[in-house]
């Protein structure tokens, strides 16, 4: 099971490093948090783009878009450390990886020695 951070799906819709990547996973499917789903329009929006296009492209896909869940919250407040540069976003995806025993793919090199995380660059 794949779950895409919002820098992976990012990198993906404005075809940056590591967007070829994130489409060939993102054609075996898998899953994005809603809390990455709001950073992913949230940017796109703010860099002008069309968010409705952006979204039709990425659901075009086996992909879908999971609730946060109590126990995702709960794990997620576990992963916060002082001075760690992880966004409560950032620890929602590792949350949902977690609880979906899965695979995250991202773009921030932040988390590359984190386990069960794919650096997409």
């Amino acid at each position: 099971m794949n779950v895409f951070d919002s820098s992976a799906l990012i990198a993906y819709l404005r075809r940056e490093s590591g967007g070829a990547l994130v489409r060939e996973q993102l054609l075996v499917g898998g899953v994005c948090s809603a809390a990455n789903w709001c950073e992913v329009a949230q940017k796109v929006r703010f860099a002008g783009a069309d968010w409705e296009i952006s979204r039709a492209l990425l659901l075009s896909y086996e992909l879908s878009v999971e609730p946060v869940t109590q126990a995702d919250a709960e794990d997620a407040a576990m992963l916060w450390v002082t001075g760690s540069s992880l966004s409560l976003a950032d620890r929602l995806c590792l949350a949902l990886t977690n609880r979906l025993t899965a695979t995250a793919w991202t773009a921030d090199a932040t988390w590359r020695d984190l386990p069960h995380v794919r650096m997409i660059r």
